[in-house]
This record gives structure tokens, sequence and C-alpha cells, in this order.
């Protein structure tokens, strides 16, 4: 948001100087992004040119002698055709740069005569874009005095970066009355536009719409006898002081009334107009050529103002081609209307208009001041246009119902530590436009129509704030409490910081990849639903809200691959989405490795040895990854459960299923299936997982926070193996738990070091061999208690595998 110094002043008493009135803005909440000062300006000079004579070597040339008003006069080489004797315009020296021609300027040689500067034309100043001849001032002009203060072109220029939050001050009358509020200065007072109305408007205005706040009210008037010329020139200097350019005087009051009163406003060429007008939906398919000479396709999302031939103007965004003003138009029909944030915001951003009206009407404009903004504008058409007005037609407006917040004066103290008494917070919100009723502590406050982005009694905290001064705010240390503080993390909060750093540990790059991916991929893994499809996606490719993080993992993985980084490791912790409900996010930590990307590490190494060197990623390294990921979280693992086979996105053969009893899934692990691989165009050995740290239960709560003391068993641990024959499809896993089942106190660990088939087992039979770690605790264990702790063993394995002793 841009305005310049002077522009201000119309709306704000006050002797403040620039850079206190910039302090001010910052400290109020509306940061001040870029000062222009116009010290460029400094250097140009009112001058007249005491002779031009013609160039000796050039026919379209002048040699003129200019009076500086300092010295003696200065040779100057010109070309302009209306260069003469007696001419009084802009004079820059030598060493100055000149801004519209982005040029320093230097001792010049031109065609053998010298140039010590030159006489500028409005374009080089910036004041338009005339470049046909030099700056041709009144007789009166004081020679020798600055040039930019004579035109107003040492109009410092603020701009403020303005948060969506804001749309009071997308007018510099907004502006200047938070100013007049923080108390630096007082706000101007307008009165009322007075004119008098001859007759009707005889265009009349429909509102033919589904949903009333699509346009909650529309005023239309006519003003016959227009004269369209340009703006005048103080008008001009404003608008393009902050980059808008002078197009005629109807056009640039509608520009003028969007910056100064945060009031869009559109004007219709009355004689263009064909029968009344009708604000709609637009209809399927239908279009309009635009003011930005660009023709859009339309739509039922999109509300358009319509006469007996079509589309005339896009609601609220921007105006038509075919009505639009030009030196030709003595009749004019002026628009105020008021139109709702959400659907400009969706409409603009469909069609991709990015206009200073959509910036204002997405945000919120003020309702009660559709009206007032007619008149307005309407005295400014008077006044530089001249004509003859109508009555205004207003059709929808049902006047605005303030918003009442309930306030306690305490909410200060307690959201911002601030001590501000009671009245002075009454009085900041007064000074700020809010009503306030009510005595005590607690009172009632009236929003007013300008701020839509007050909402409860927090918004009421930080206007108080903004205006008593954040800067008023003491450091002060934080509370130092006598018990030690309990956890603040959660425990998913804690179990995901861990999950990142166990895969880290485990030489596994983090990745953030897009919650986005594209239909077909989201099928593939088990999404797809129609209610997890954005309504406005990004790209094509990103339509639907992952299920899962594998596919935008594998992607990351393949573009690595395709620069030639084929040993990939990495992994993301994040969310995923099953439906649209909270419930249905879940928490996953998930991983992929490619290509020899192992734990021992990649590529063809001596390291490798135990893997075969360079032997690829497999369906072991996923389950590995997947485990330490829960250990990591602090679960116990021995109640952790491995199945066979996963969703449909892993080899069947080569995945397996993480539960903690029959109904928990904690997460699947595996290679990939070889047409999902083929569907993504993704290739490579590769192995992945996927962990849901949100379905692990929490810990039970201990009764103290202090680690046991550390026992360890003073007796040697011992040693013993069996070998049982199961049916080929029992798991070993089973084994394992039975075994370790068998006595808690004694087995303290089991694994499986071989497994054996053969014909002499039988057919359907399989050989599995464990070993069994047993740690005495109490004593030395003596041949009975082994021999009753391998019965123990035997017998359960038997009772939940089926297996015998292998004689």
């Amino acid at each position: 948001m841009k305005f310049t110094l002077s522009w201000l002043k119309d709306h704000l008493e006050t002797d403040a100087a620039l850079d206190e009135i910039c302090t001010r803005l910052t400290m109020i909440g509306l940061e001040v992004e870029d000062v222009d000062d116009k010290a460029a300006f400094r250097p140009f000079i009112i001058a007249k040119v005491l002779s031009a004579e013609k160039h000796p070597q050039a026919d379209r040339l002048k040699v003129l002698s200019v009076d500086t008003g300092k010295g003696a006069p200065i040779q100057v080489v010109c070309g302009a055709p209306n260069a003469r004797a007696g001419l009084i315009g802009a004079f820059a020296a030598s060493g100055t740069y000149v801004p519209g021609i982005d040029v320093t300027l230097s001792v010049g040689n031109i065609r053998g005569v010298e140039s010590h500067g030159m006489m500028c034309s409005e374009k080089e100043l910036m004041i338009s874009d005339n470049h046909e001849g030099i700056i041709d001032l009144p007789e009166d002009a004081p020679i020798g005095s600055s040039y930019a203060a004579y035109a107003h072109l040492d109009d410092p220029v603020i701009e403020i970066n303005l948060t969506p939050n804001r749309p009071d001050c997308t007018s510099i009358f907004g502006i200047a009355r938070d100013l007049a509020a923080s108390g630096l200065g007082t706000l101007k007072a307008r009165p009322a536009p007075s004119f008098a109305v001859e007759g009707e408007t005889p265009v009349r205005v429909k509102l033919e719409l589904d949903d009333e706040k699509l346009c909650p009210g529309f005023a239309l008037r006519l003003v016959r006898g227009v004269r369209n010329g340009p703006s005048p020139r103080w008008m001009q200097q404003r608008l393009l002081a902050i980059g808008l350019r002078p197009i005629n005087a109807l056009v640039d009051i509608t520009n003028y009334m969007t910056f100064d009163q945060g009031r869009p406003m559109h004007v219709f060429d009355a004689a263009k107009v064909s029968g009344n007008l009708t604000v709609r939906r637009a209809r399927e398919g239908e279009t309009v050529l635009a003011l930005d000479q660009r023709e859009y396709k339309l739509g039922p999302n999109n509300v358009v103002i319509a006469d007996a031939d079509g589309i005339e103007s896009i609601g609220g965004i921007m105006g038509g081609e075919h009505s639009g003003c030009d030196e030709k138009t003595t009749d004019v029909l002026i628009e105020s209307a008021l139109w709702d944030p959400m659907n400009i915001a969706k409409s603009g951003r469909g069609l991709g208009i990015i206009t200073d009206a959509r910036y204002r009407f997405e945000r919120g404009v003020d309702p009660e001041y559709m009206v007032p903004g007619l008149e307005r504008t309407t005295e400014l058409v008077l006044e530089l246009c001249g004509g003859t007005p109508a009555k205004a037609d207003v059709v929808g407006y049902k006047g605005y119902q303030p918003k009442i917040v309930d306030f306690p004066y305490s909410e200060v103290r307690r959201l911002t530590g601030l001590e501000v008494s009671t009245e002075e917070s009454k009085d900041i919100l007064t000074r700020l436009g809010f009503v306030v009723t009510g005595s005590g502590e607690s009172v009632s406050v009236a929003v007013p129509s300008w701020r839509p982005d007050i909402g409860g009694k927090a918004d009421l905290v930080e206007e108080v704030m903004r205006i008593h001064g954040v800067d008023n705010i003491k450091p002060a240390p934080l509370e130092s409490h006598a018990a030690v503080n309990g956890k603040i993390l959660t425990t998913l909060q804690i179990r995901t910081r861990m999950a990142k750093r166990a895969l880290a540990s485990r030489g596994m790059l983090e990745a953030v990849t897009w919650s986005f991916i594209s239909q077909e991929q989201a099928k593939l893994f088990g999404g797809g639903s129609p209610a997890l499809k954005l309504a406005n996606p990004i790209a094509a490719e990103m339509s639907d809200m992952r299920p899962s993080l594998l596919p935008g993992l594998l992607m990351a993985a393949q573009r690595n691959a395709d620069k030639g980084h084929g040993d990939v490791a990495i992994f993301e912790v994040s969310g995923t989405y099953e439906n649209d409900r909270p419930e249905g996010q879940r928490r996953a930590a998930g991983g992929i490795r490619r290509g020899t990307a192992s734990l021992t590490g990649a590529g063809r190494m001596w390291s490798n040895s135990s893997r075969g060197g360079g032997k690829p990623v497999d369906v072991f390294d996923a389950k590995a990854d997947a485990l330490a990921v829960m250990e990591a979280c602090g679960l116990p693992m021995g109640n952790i459960q491995i199945e066979q086979g996963g969703p449909d996105w892993y080899h069947p053969g080569r995945s397996g299923t993480i539960k903690m009893g029959p109904k928990v899934v904690l997460g699947y692990f595996g290679e990939f299936h070889p047409s999902t691989l083929e569907a993504l165009d993704v290739s490579g050995a590769l192995c992945g997982f996927e962990v849901y740290i949100d379905a692990m239960p929490e810990p039970k709560k201990k009764a103290t926070r202090t680690k046991p003391a550390l026992e360890l068993s003073p007796f040697q641990a011992v040693k013993r193996d069996f070998a049982f024959v199961v049916d080929k499809a029992v798991e070993a896993g089973a084994i394992i738990k039975a075994a370790s089942g068998a006595d808690r106190r004694l087995v303290t660990g089991v694994n499986v070091f071989d497994i054996f088939e053969g014909g002499s087992l039988g057919e359907g039979k399989k050989s599995v061999a464990i070993e069994v770690q047993i740690q005495p605790v109490e004593r030395t264990l003596t041949d009975e208690d082994f021999e009753a702790l391998t019965q123990k063993i035997v017998a359960s394995v038997m009772k939940f595998t089926g297996g015998v002793l292998r004689s």
C-alpha cells in the first residue's frame, strides 16, 4: 500500500515530520517497508533559456544559453522542437541523475559543441509519458529555485506492508484514522457531499442471485452531460506516485477513490449499456472481454453484471471493455456495490486476475460507505467533468448490524502482560471507532463497520496493545518454579523427534515432499477418495491429499537416480490422510532405500563384504528400519508381532505387517510390487516401510520418573540350542515367541540360526533351529534346573506351533 505524505495530510492534521510518522506507523502495526523521500528530484532547478541558436553541424539541434539563476549562463545542446529563447523549464546540470531515462549526465560533446546539462521533458522527470518537448513553465516561475518543490515532485512516498487482516487500512483515510487514534494528529472530517439531483436513474438494477450474500447491496447513479478529458495535474501526480498510470478523468476518479477511501468504484458509459442491469451468476461458457484486453471464460462460480446484450463487468474484479469510458463519453453510470469476499477471492484466483478492486473486496470493504462512496465519487465527477446527476438507485442493502463483543478489561493484562487502565483501554477503543457500553470490569463493545477482522476479545486486546505501544512491554525473566516442571511435549511430538533421530542415525536423509499427489498415485496407495480431492489444486498432478508417504519418497528417489544418484536412503515423518475428518489424519514415519543403500553402506565397498559387496537392498533392510523406529519410540519389542504380506503396493512374498495384538496395525514394510513401480515409472531395487506413530499405544505411567537401579546378575549366562520340526506354514516368529514365553524370568533372548527343509523331514515340513539365552538370577542352575526349563520350552513350542523336537 503506497501513499504520499501530502495525500495523507489531506486526512490528517499533524505537524509530525516524515520520520516520526513512519516510526508511528510501524509501532501501530502498519510496518513501513520503504520510504522514497524524492531526493532524486532535488538537483533539478527552474531555469530560463536566454538564447536558442541553430547548431552549426545539425539542423534539428539548438545551442541554448541557459540562466540557472546562479552565476554565468550555461551552454546546453537541445533537440526539443519547442526550445526557444524566453522559455522557462526544468534544468539538470552535468552530474545529475535523471530518473526517467536512468542516466547520470556528464559534460557531452554533441557534433563538436559542448553541452553542460539538459533541459528536461516530463517523461525524463517521470511526470508523464510526454517526450515531445521540454517542460514549458509560466513566466512567473521562480528562476533558480527547486523545480521539485515548485511542481510538487518532492512529495515523499511511503509504502507500508499491509497484513491481510487490516482491510480498513487499504485506504489512506483509514491509515490517517489509525494515526489519529494513536495520538499523532487529528482526523479531518470531510463535509458530506452536497449537490442537486434531477430526475431518476433510468437504468434499474435487479439482483438475480440464489444467495443474497454474493451481492449484499448495489447502488447506481446516472450523470448526464460529462466531459471526459485528462484528470487534473494534482490527481495525475498522486496516481503516478503510487504506480498508477493516468488514463482519463472518469477512470482516474475511480482509481483515486479506491486508494483514498478504500472504496472500489466502477463507471459505465451509459450509451453502451443496453436496457437494465442484472447481477447474476455467469452461465457456463459465457465470455467477456475485460478492460485488460483479455477475454475470460466464466462459469456459475463467477458473479457478473449484465445488461440485455450480455456481460458488462466481472463483479468486484474488473469491468468489461465494451462499456468502458473514453473521450466520447457524455453520460455515465456510477456503480458502488458490495460483494462476498470469499467469492471474490475464489473468482479472482480462478480467473488469474489481480486488481486493486479484488484486493479490497476479498478482504472486506466498509458496507456503510457504499452509498457515501457513491456520493463522494459523484461529487468528484461533477467537479472535474461537470454534468447533471440523477437520483441514486440503491437495491439489496439491509444496513449494518454491528457485532457485539463482551470484553473484560483484565484480558489485556492476561494476554499481553501490559498494565493498561480501564479508562485508557476504553479511550483507545473509542478513538478507533468502537462503541463501548457498560461499566465495571467487563463491557460490551460494538465493532465498527470498517473492521470485519474483529471477531472476539483477543482482537480487542490487540487493538489496545498496538495503540498503547508494543514498545511499552518491558522485558521480564521467566518465572522460576520450585518443583521440576512436567514434560512439555506430547507423546506424539516426542516420538516424532525420536523417529527422525533413529532413522537419521541409520544413514537415511530426511526429505520433505508435497502433501498433494496425483489421483492415479493416490489410488495406487489406497486413496483417491472424492472427499480428499482439492477444490483448487496448485497443479494438475497435485489433485489429491496423500494417503501415504511412500509415493512422494519413491518419486524423489527416482529423480535422484535420474541425476546419477541411484543409491538413495531417505525418510519422512509427516501426515497422511485417510479421510476428511480430523481423526483421518495420521502421523506416519516412512522411508525407502534404493540400489545398494543399506545400513552398512552403499556401492561396491569392502565394508559390504558381509552382504556380498554391493548387494541390492531387500525386505530385511526395510524391516530393520521399521523396527528401529518402534524401538526408538519406546515400544516393548517383545509384544511386536510380524505377519507375512502387506498392502497391494508391496510384493506379496517379500513384505510384512507389524502388529501389536490381533487388531492394532502399527505399519508395513517390504519390497515394492513391480506393477506399482511400473505405474509410477520408477525403476531399481527398492524397499520401504511405513509406521504409524499415532497408532502406538501410550506408555504406561510410572510411579516415578527416576530410573530404577541397574541390576546385573553375577551368574554366567548359558546358551542352549533347539531344533523343532514344524509345518512349512509356521512362521519362525511364532517359535521365538513360544520359546520366550516359556519362562520370562530366565529366558532373556531367542534367535533363529538355521532353517532346513528336506525329504527326510517329510512332505510340508521344515526344521527351525533356535538359540536360547538363559540368564540365572538368584543362583547357579543345576542340571535338574536346565532339564526342567528345557521341558518348558519344548512344551511351549509344541502347544503354540505344533512343533516337535527334532531327534
